[in-house]
């Protein structure tokens, strides 16, 4: 009795009021309070752990709150803390550089000891801005370099993983080894993975072909797919560069795929680079620190931090979030920590928080709603806002919202980060209301069982909030980015457990995977 007592004096000196189901509602709010707590009364939410809270963007003022204080997984909502703190850090004008070095001297086309790659992390190189680096130094006149390919990536520890990650996520794309020297495939910068071609043979049943792209020497294909309709599985075996192709296809298929130790794949792709361009290496290839006061022969200069938040934040990118924390201070746990010092400047009390990585992906990762709330209040007073805001995904119409919400008064309105993997969901963000009132809001689902779709939860709850009131909720049409959500029902527990795990749950990349 004294707790419940406690509670009212608590929420009559914040101006709430307790509801019967445990939420708490500012006065004047209580047609919200009774729809959103409907909908939180779904069956789906047996079991779970809910946390919502919704507030004033302008004011602050609690709107409606349901165990919003409660720490629990977020998923890839921590990359709003991730993404907020590290634009407060290094500031969005921060670039990484890719420089060729040398303390060695020229002679005629022969340039006289080391030459050496280093990286500062940046996770947009590509293949052809290695081949530029490659270009320039050809410029310069030289065919031929005495010493060694150094591998500079000091830049970073050399841990390649985030505390708290799932082994067996290791071959798929969300999950690669984040090093100073990396390389992305693809626009979407997918920095530790090389792309994995595969087209079908000339007749049916006969071997496939594979490539990989770029062209390295580290990565070792063993394929058994053959042409064929069944479908084609690219995986890599944990700890190693093999890439195991089975199954089979009769259309041209490309598919991802992390790669150990990404430094080394890097140093085979420019070296292939320099042999283009008539440039022999004869001291081989090695790992290494540059020397202090050696020559800058060529320099490669990113995009900036602040160009960088569109791609990492419409996509749900975790290795663009994990450099992030690495550039702050070299490794994941004093990256960490330099970012926490801008954590009281979003609103956030690190004393009471866990946090081990950028991406979300730790298991060990807890925050409140309350918290990704506070940081959404505080980002509005940033001079970096307006860019940051403008890369979160839209509902209905981009990013990991395009297919979700479409057709309802949050279509277009609704600005928020998702979060997803197994058993965990959540969304935060910004909508406006058919007053035009701004709020911020964040709901945190967390114990989940997998054959619910916590999105349609979600998203009834942002439909809401953009709506102008009353007692009836919109449903709007939730779909998975990439794949259809399952019509979702009570389905006996026996039949749950036959049903593959990609398809039960409504997720971004899963557990296999977090986004």
């Amino acid at each position: 009795m004294k707790f419940r007592i406690l509670g009212a004096v608590v929420a009559a000196a914040t101006g709430l009021t307790l509801t019967s189901s445990g939420g708490a509602v500012a006065v004047g709010n209580e047609a919200l309070t009774r729809d959103l707590d409907a909908i939180l009364a779904d069956s789906g939410l047996k079991g779970a752990d809910v946390g919502v809270t919704v507030r004033d963007a302008n004011t602050g003022e609690v709107v409606y709150t349901r165990s919003g204080s409660r720490r629990s997984q977020v998923g890839s909502n921590l990359k709003v803390l991730t993404t907020t703190a590290a634009l407060d850090l290094l500031g969005p004008d921060y670039r990484w550089k890719t420089e060729l070095q040398s303390a060695g001297a020229q002679n005629g086309s022969t340039l006289n000891g080391d030459l050496v790659l280093r990286g500062t992390g940046d996770p947009t190189m590509s293949p052809l801005r290695y081949k530029a680096l490659a270009d320039t130094l050809k410029s310069k006149g030289v065919t031929a370099v005495s010493g060694a390919l150094v591998l500079d990536d000091t830049a970073f520890d050399a841990q390649p993983y985030g505390p708290g990650w799932a082994w067996d996520d290791e071959p798929y794309s969300y999950n690669a080894e984040t090093s100073a020297l990396t390389l992305s495939p693809d626009a979407k910068f997918s920095s530790g993975t090389v792309v994995v071609r595969v087209k079908p043979g000339a007749a049916a049943g006969s071997p496939v072909q594979v490539s990989v792209e770029p062209a390295n020497d580290q990565v070792q294909i063993v394929s058994t797919a053959t042409t064929g309709n069944g479908g084609v599985s690219v995986e890599r075996e944990h700890g190693t560069n093999v890439i195991r192709v089975s199954g089979s296809t009769s259309v041209e298929t490309t598919a991802l795929s992390t790669v150990k130790d990404p430094t080394s794949v890097v140093g085979s792709v420019f070296r292939k680079a320099l042999e283009a361009n008539g440039i022999q290496v004869l001291g081989g290839v090695r790992k290494g620190k540059a020397p202090q006061g050696a020559a800058v022969l060529a320099s490669d200069t990113s995009t900036t931090l602040g160009q960088l938040m569109n791609p990492l934040l419409k996509n749900s990118n975790n290795m663009l979030a994990e450099v992030l924390v690495k550039s702050a201070g070299g490794s994941f746990t004093n990256g960490v920590n330099q970012l926490s010092r801008k954590w009281a400047g979003l609103g956030i009390d690190p004393n009471w928080v866990e946090i081990f990585d950028g991406s979300g992906m730790s298991r060990m990762d807890q925050m409140t709603p309350d918290d990704l709330a506070s940081i959404l209040i505080k980002a509005k007073t940033k001079p970096w806002f307006g860019t940051w805001q403008a890369s979160l995904p839209v509902a209905g119409r981009d990013g990991t919202l395009v297919n979700r919400m479409k057709g309802t008064a949050a279509e277009g309105n609704v600005i928020a980060k998702s979060g997803s993997m197994s058993g965990v969901s959540a969304l935060s963000g910004y909508v406006t209301t058919a007053a035009g009132r701004q709020l911020v809001f964040s709901v945190v689902l967390n114990n989940m069982v997998l054959w619910v779709s916590p999105k349609t939860i979600e998203d009834k709850i942002a439909v809401r909030l953009a709506s102008d009131g009353g007692a009836q909720v919109a449903t709007p049409q939730t779909q998975q980015k990439t794949e259809s959500v399952p019509q979702q029902r009570q389905a006996p527990a026996e039949e749950r457990t036959k049903v593959p795990a990609k398809e039960r749950f409504d997720v971004e990349c899963s557990w296999i995977g977090t986004c």
